[in-house]
């Protein structure tokens, strides 16, 4: 950071954020996520249709960028100084409410779900104020996105009040609008840490994909046969593959680029686009996917009906395309493999509902595989050269 540790200081009980690792308070924070993932993916296999499944995205997307907010704001502040960590707990609770009322968020507790979410939304907007008594840019950012916030909580409110579509459309407006105002009221206000920044991210991934495997174990209940065991061990691959795909290569490429960025709109919008919007779609795919080994596991002598078939196909497709889109904002690139195999798989949805699903499944882990192997023979020294460099800049 470009000012010194006097010249930021406390403002108000908020400390500035000098170092780059993300603190154990964070890893904590996260932790309550992992229930807000998880209650999306069980919302999907509760009504594994069309319309749950974009019900559970749906309350993804809203989920997803309150926690992209304290991504932003724990670049900024110290959370572990002073009263910061006592709000952090607040908004942990908060989160905890908003989770407990995924399953039924599109049903009795969507004022609930509005109202807890709101309070969760305040807390971040509250500690931001704290952190800009003195930046102006800051606060202008700041407000911008309390306008926005304002906004979307409304919408959720006013959703509780209609169903089926109209309440759909409800919370999509939502979402768009809350999304959108970091885009329009500007990014030269907002402060950055490249490094935790990309961190937090991909902690963040890990955890999605973490979901994968407490779907396996879920979609069994309790239950072990040859069908499970091999459906168990496939999903493992599958989770593997996945993260294979962004962290080999693609997570210390960006986050290089990142901290390389110029500071300041250039900086910032390069975070934005690239990882408060497009990992939204990566983590999309992660918990369709999850969605799809749930049904899988449970099912898997059995055909998938269209919308598992999708999660499971789609899921991994829509992953792909994030990381297409991904490294095309970093490096103004497109990964050919990665798109055809995106391609691929949604051409083949039909044909996963067509056979058991377990041989589905098993061949969308050998395509991700073959790929894989193909994408490290490619890389050569380079990639070697990279993860040693990444290596000792944690040293």
């Amino acid at each position: 950071m470009p000012e010194s540790s006097a010249a930021r200081g406390k403002h108000l009980g908020a400390t500035r954020r000098e170092g780059e690792r993300v603190t154990p308070l964070e890893l904590f924070f996260d932790l309550v996520f992992v229930l807000a993932i998880t209650q999306c993916t069980a919302l999907m296999a509760h009504h594994p249709t069309w319309s749950g499944m974009a019900q559970g995205l749906l309350v993804l997307g809203i989920l997803w960028w309150g926690w992209v907010g304290y991504a932003w704001l724990t670049s900024v502040i110290d959370p572990e100084e002073g009263p910061v960590r006592l709000v952090m707990f607040g908004a942990m609770a908060s989160l905890l409410i908003v989770s407990l009322c995924v399953p039924a968020a599109f049903g009795h507790l969507g004022l609930t779900f509005a109202l807890a979410f709101g309070a969760f939304r305040v807390a971040h907007i509250g500690l931001f104020m704290l952190a800009s008594p003195d930046d102006d840019a800051l606060r202008h950012s700041v407000l911008g996105l309390a306008a926005s916030t304002a906004i979307a909580v409304t919408l959720l409110a006013v959703a509780s009040l209609f169903d089926g579509v109209a309440q759909g459309a409800l919370w999509a407006l939502a979402i768009f609008l809350d999304m959108a105002g970091p885009y329009f009221f500007g990014s030269e206000g907002w402060k950055l840490v490249p490094g935790h920044f990309a961190e937090r991210h991909g902690l963040i991934v890990i955890i999605a994909l973490g979901e994968s495997i407490v779907a396996i174990g879920v979609g069994a209940a309790g239950a072990l046969d040859l069908g499970i065991g091999v459906v168990a061990v496939l999903g493992v691959a599958l989770a593997a593959a996945q993260w294979w795909i962004y962290f080999d290569v693609v997570a210390l490429i960006s986050a290089k680029r990142l901290g390389e960025a110029e500071a300041g709109k250039a900086q910032n919008e390069l975070a934005r686009d690239s990882y408060s919007y497009i990992h939204l779609a990566m983590v999309a795919g992660i918990v369709l996917v999850a969605f799809g080994l749930k049904v899988t596991i449970a099912h898997n002598g059995e055909h998938l009906h269209a919308a598992p078939a999708f999660a499971l196909y789609g899921g991994v497709a829509i992953y792909l395309l994030g990381l297409v889109a991904f490294r095309y904002r970093h490096v103004h690139s497109i990964n050919r493999q990665r798109l055809g195999l995106a391609i691929v798989l949604l051409i083949l949805v039909p044909v996963a509902t067509a056979v058991p699903a377990l041989i589905a499944l098993a061949v969308v882990v050998v395509l991700m595989w073959v790929m894989i192997a193909y994408e490290h023979r490619s890389y050569g020294e380079g990639r070697n050269q990279l993860r040693h460099e990444a290596a000792v800049g944690h040293a």
